[in-house]
């Protein structure tokens, strides 16, 4: 039966041309923002993952900021660590000098004094971002940021590796300081004093004078220098050892960070190939029903030809 109130086949052609209309506009929208899901409506579930662990990458992101600063307070303290072990070694250098002796102590002692004005400068030179760590006291500590952990039950912390300062004569700064930051160089390794041996005086790197001593004081001091290099090269060591350990977690944070991204695009990227095959069935089905469409529209006006003389 034909009638010209109802349409029917107009009525189910238009319907299936809706159905066309939304898939096609949702597989566009994925061609041209790459994105399979891009609001919770496409799929709440993986929308909310992916909204999670994006959150998360950027933390990572910051992560990684922080590890590039601590990395450079630590290798601007290996710099005046090696600066500071260089030094020391032409104090000593010098002290072998002064045995000979023909050799004038007070010319050896104004070479020596340089030095020690250049362990004071390298030392007070070597701060990053505010701090410094070869001027410091002991119990007083430095932290650097190491990762961004999110528990099995949804909550979140950053963790950071701790470096204390020690400033003996067996510590890891070259001098201590008082609560304001303030140099002492009465204390660390460069500045606290010692009891030589053949001498009435006590000395530390930084205050000795060798102008009256004699040849068995000049033993002990360097007996005492020697002491301070195998301090500055263990607390170069533990320098080297934080170092490395920052750029082990440098490339993990960012291998992380890269697994992140790629698993939060499994989740919500679009796949081109397959979107780009969709949007041509879709067209030309689109085309189809709007074929459809008219044809079903147009059955009505075939009912005049039967009122024709």
């Amino acid at each position: 039966m034909t009638s010209i109130l109802t349409n029917n086949a107009a009525m189910a052609a238009l319907q299936t041309l809706r159905g066309i209309n939304s898939d096609l506009g949702h597989t566009q929208n994925a061609v041209s923002s790459g994105l399979r899901i891009s609001k919770a409506s496409d799929n709440a579930a993986y929308w909310s993952i992916a909204t999670t662990m994006r959150s998360d990458g950027g933390a990572m992101s910051a992560v990684s900021d922080a590890l590039g600063l601590g990395a450079a307070k630590v290798d601007t303290a290996s710099t005046a660590m090696d600066s500071a072990i260089s030094i020391v070694q032409s104090i000593k250098a010098k002290l072998v000098s002064a045995e000979e002796g023909s050799v004038d102590k007070g010319d050896v002692q104004d070479e020596i004094t340089q030095l020690q004005q250049q362990l004071s400068s390298v030392a007070q030179s070597a701060s990053f971002s505010g701090q410094n760590w070869m001027v410091a006291s002991s119990g007083a500590s430095a932290s650097v940021v190491s990762s961004f952990v999110r528990s099995a039950t949804g909550g979140v912390s950053v963790q950071s590796t701790s470096y204390t300062f020690s400033d003996t004569a067996t510590g890891n700064v070259l001098f201590g300081s008082n609560s304001t930051g303030v140099i002492i160089t009465s204390s660390g390794i460069l500045g606290t004093v010692q009891t030589l041996a053949n001498s009435a005086t006590s000395f530390s790197v930084y205050s000795l004078d060798i102008t009256n001593m004699t040849s068995g004081g000049i033993d002990s001091a360097l007996s005492m220098v020697e002491g301070a290099l195998k301090a500055l090269t263990a607390a170069g060591s533990q320098l080297g050892s934080l170092s490395s350990r920052i750029d082990l977690q440098t490339n993990f944070v960012s291998s992380l960070s890269d697994s992140i991204s790629s698993g939060v695009g499994k989740l919500v990227d679009a796949d081109m190939e397959e979107e780009s095959s969709k949007l041509s069935a879709l067209q030309t089905q689109q085309q189809l029903a709007v074929q459809s469409l008219s044809i079903a529209n147009s059955s009505a006006q075939n009912i005049l030809s039967l009122f024709k003389n």
